[in-house]
């Protein structure tokens, strides 16, 4: 068997300062930190920080009054961050950058009276944080099919953003969409899907059509990872997204295949090294490294933790 490595994969510099925020939290305030929602979508990340003292909770009533909390790399409504300071709550905001200037725009559309069309998953903890910061003025759109159901009542003032982790292929397809039937829209300045999401979705395009079988290491409910596997798959080549080695068989693979292995913007690295290691000792596989794209990018922690950092 062959392994091809695709580079770039895994860790994108957001989940990076977020899962390097919830490590210095822990060891400078000690447990318990409590964690507003996942800190990444990832199984083993929330199982590992959940075995040092991290705390996740889906209502900010389950923090006791006084305690801290950490924000998670999704980003909040700001009614969230209203009720943390209501319940007197030390808060860290690990929001990746690229979720805040999502927010940002909704608040600059929604100030100028625009209705603001916000591509993305419903439910999805990045979409109720953004819509959060003007509900009045977002309505949620998740199909093409979502564009010719729209009533609005004033085509010249409409605007759209999108989910930082989407499928830019299926984006671009819903923004082209809303374009023909409204040809006054407006979008951001700058894409708004993370440079992280893009440049994994190219390195699989690229290096699918080498493999007859791709692993995608992510969780289910990671979005990015989701969007890697529907990119990897087609009717001739498996594509399986899978927590690490643990969910794979030996009769899902052929000895003679070569398969692509890459990881979703959540996923770590030492998963990876799992899954590769379990295929080399099943199949007696060699690994090399194909890299698309080179990434350089970081982002600061959040100024509460900048001192403990240093």
């Amino acid at each position: 068997m062959k392994i091809h490595l695709a580079a770039p994969r895994g860790f994108c510099a957001g989940v990076n300062m977020a899962v390097e925020s919830l490590e210095i939290a822990l060891e400078a305030m000690g447990p318990p930190v409590y964690v507003y929602h996942e800190i990444v979508h990832n199984q083993y990340v929330v199982r590992t920080f959940r075995s040092k003292g991290a705390v996740f909770v889906n209502e900010l009533t389950d923090v006791p009054e006084g305690a801290t909390v950490l924000f998670s790399a999704h980003g909040v409504a700001p009614a969230t961050r209203e009720l943390a300071k209501q319940r007197k709550l030390t808060a860290i905001d690990a929001t990746c950058p690229l979720v805040t200037k999502v927010h940002l725009e909704a608040i600059r559309y929604a100030k100028q009276g625009y209705t603001i069309f916000l591509i993305g998953h419903d439910g999805h903890d990045e979409v109720i944080g953004t819509m959060g910061e003007a509900p009045e003025a977002i309505i949620l759109v998740e199909t093409e099919e979502d564009v010719d159901k729209l009533d609005v009542s004033d085509e010249a003032k409409l605007a759209y953003l999108t989910q930082t982790t989407l499928s830019v292929d299926d984006a671009t397809r819903i923004i082209n969409r809303l374009k023909a039937r409204f040809p006054e829209l407006k979008g951001p300045p700058k894409d708004d899907i993370c440079y992280a999401t893009q440049n994994r979705q190219e390195a699989v395009r690229l290096l699918s059509d080498e493999a007859d079988a791709v692993i995608v290491l992510g969780s289910q409910n990671s979005s990015n990872s989701q969007r890697l596997r529907e990119l990897a798959e087609s009717p001739d080549r498996p594509a399986f997204l899978i927590d690490g080695p643990e969910d794979l068989s030996v009769d899902q693979f052929q000895a003679d295949w070569t398969v692509l292995v890459t990881a979703g913007a959540s996923a770590p690295e030492s998963v990876v090294n799992a899954t590769i290691q379990w295929l080399e000792e099943h199949f007696a596989a060699e690994v090399e490294l194909k890299t698309v794209r080179e990434e350089k990018v970081s982002f600061p922690l959040p100024k509460p933790l900048r001192q403990y950092a240093k």
